[in-house]
Parts: structure tokens; C-alpha cells; sequence
């Protein structure tokens, strides 16, 4: 491997430690090599197991994903425009739940702002703070075992309690999204959003554009299962018909 290639694919890891996904041509226009080059140059780091590549571009190594601190930091904007859509669309629910995420903690913000008279059970200390804000609204936490890296509780305590509870609607996050659903890549939080779904009358995947065709450890539902998603940008084809097929509602908030 000459040193211009190490360097190159040094720098692609860099990269991708500091975001969740990249671009073949955003790559090629930095680098100033042309796309086929950042092809091979992707296959080679999959192959040594250091990132995973999609269709377009790569993303992290499966089990990986920044903490919840770090994801707070991106996509800002596209989450607080996913967080106003959210609560529109649940405007008539009384009882929620909340999975935890830097998106639903958006979508906790804007529902302390923006609706009263409402119960809210989660899992999420960065949930039920800013839901706090409002004094109208009951937050239930369901006790567990502590997760730092997500600052929220799981494991078979967690479970149970969630179990004693029925919801209008479950609002969750994801790791990743492809045709075959959401993934986690937590699969104590996912053992979680799955109950959640089966504790609710409806459930919402919120996740912004970064996620598609992702894939990580715990595949927490199927399509069928979810009643709409919520995003900042529309899927990819492949994606985009099987929500259609499974007759699953599509917000786009561009």
C-alpha cells in the first residue's frame, strides 16, 4: 500500500470518528481522487472490519454508534424540525412512551413546550429533565440498570415495569434504518423500544436522514409493526418501498 493510500484511508477513519456516515464523492472531492478510488478504498477498510460500507458512502463499524453526548451535537436542526412534526402528530395522545436517543430527547423538548395534561413513562433521564419543564406534565422513569454511554436505564427490571403499562403512542429512536426496519445498536435498548411497541397503540420511528442503511446488532421491529416514521429527508428507493408496501405513514420534514 503506497504511503498516499495510507494517508487517505487514515484520514477516511478520522473522518468517520467524527460523523456517522460519509459520502463516496464528498471523499473524492476532498481527497481529489475520483469515486472508484474511495470505493476500493471503503472495500478494503470493511474488509479489515474498520467501517461498513452502503450504498453511496460508509458508516461506522456495526456496534458502534458516539454516545448520546457526542450524537447531540449533530443534526441539530434536522431533529428539532423532526421533534415539531412529531408532536403535531400525536397531539391527540394522553399517555406516551419515550424511548431514549438525541432525537427524542428533541421530541421531549418540543412536547414540554408545546402540550399539557399528558403522561410520559421512559427509560431516558435526558427525557424526563427536559419534560420536566413542564408542571402540567406526570414523568414516570422506569428504574434498571444505569447506561452510561446513553444515559438511560435497561435490563430485565426495566422490562417488567414497562409491562404493567399501556401507551397512545411509543416514540423511538434508531441506530439505523433499512428495508427490514429499525436497529439499536444497544440491544438492551432495544430489548426496551421493542416493548414499548408492544405496550403501545401506535409507534413512531423518529430518525433523521444519517440512519439510512444503517445496520446494527438489535433489529427491534418490523415494518409491520410501526405506524409511521418521521425524517428530514426521504429514504432511498429500496427503503421507501417497503415502508409503501407495509403501508407505513412517511412525514418528511425537509
Amino acid at each position: 500500500m503506497s504511503i498516499r493510500k495510507t494517508v487517505r484511508q487514515q484520514n477516511i477513519l478520522s473522518a468517520i470518528s467524527e460523523s456517522p456516515s460519509l459520502r463516496i464523492v464528498d471523499l473524492a472531492r476532498v481527497h481529489q481522487v475520483t469515486t472508484e478510488t474511495i470505493r476500493r478504498d471503503l472495500d478494503e477498510l470493511t474488509q479489515k472490519g474498520l467501517l461498513n460500507r452502503t450504498y453511496g458512502g460508509a458508516v461506522r463499524a456495526m456496534n458502534t454508534e458516539p454516545t448520546v453526548t457526542e450524537r447531540h451535537r449533530l443534526f441539530t436542526q434536522e431533529r428539532e424540525h423532526i421533534a415539531r412534526e412529531t408532536v403535531q402528530q400525536v397531539g391527540d395522545g394522553k399517555m406516551f412512551m419515550l424511548g431514549s436517543g438525541a432525537t427524542t430527547v428533541h421530541v421531549a423538548r418540543r412536547m414540554a413546550t408545546d402540550l399539557r395534561d399528558i403522561t410520559v413513562i421512559t427509560h431516558s433521564f435526558g427525557v424526563a429533565t427536559v419534560l420536566s419543564m413542564n408542571p402540567t406534565i406526570r414523568v414516570i422513569v422506569a428504574p434498571g440498570d444505569y447506561i452510561a454511554s446513553e444515559g438511560a436505564m435497561a435490563g430485565a427490571q426495566t422490562l417488567s415495569f414497562l409491562h404493567q403499562y399501556s401507551a397512545d403512542y411509543a416514540i423511538l429512536g434508531a441506530s439505523g434504518v433499512t428495508a427490514d426496519g429499525p436497529s439499536e445498536a444497544l440491544i438492551d435498548c432495544g430489548m426496551i423500544y421493542k416493548t414499548m411497541i408492544q405496550r403501545a397503540n401506535k409507534s413512531i420511528i423518529v430518525a433523521d436522514h444519517s440512519k439510512f442503511d444503517m445496520v446494527f446488532p438489535s433489529h427491534y421491529a418490523s415494518w409491520q409493526a410501526i405506524h409511521r416514521i418521521i425524517t428530514d429527508k426521504p429514504p432511498a428507493d429500496h427503503i421507501l418501498t417497503t415502508l409503501k408496501k407495509e403501508n407505513v405513514e412517511i412525514s418528511v420534514c425537509e
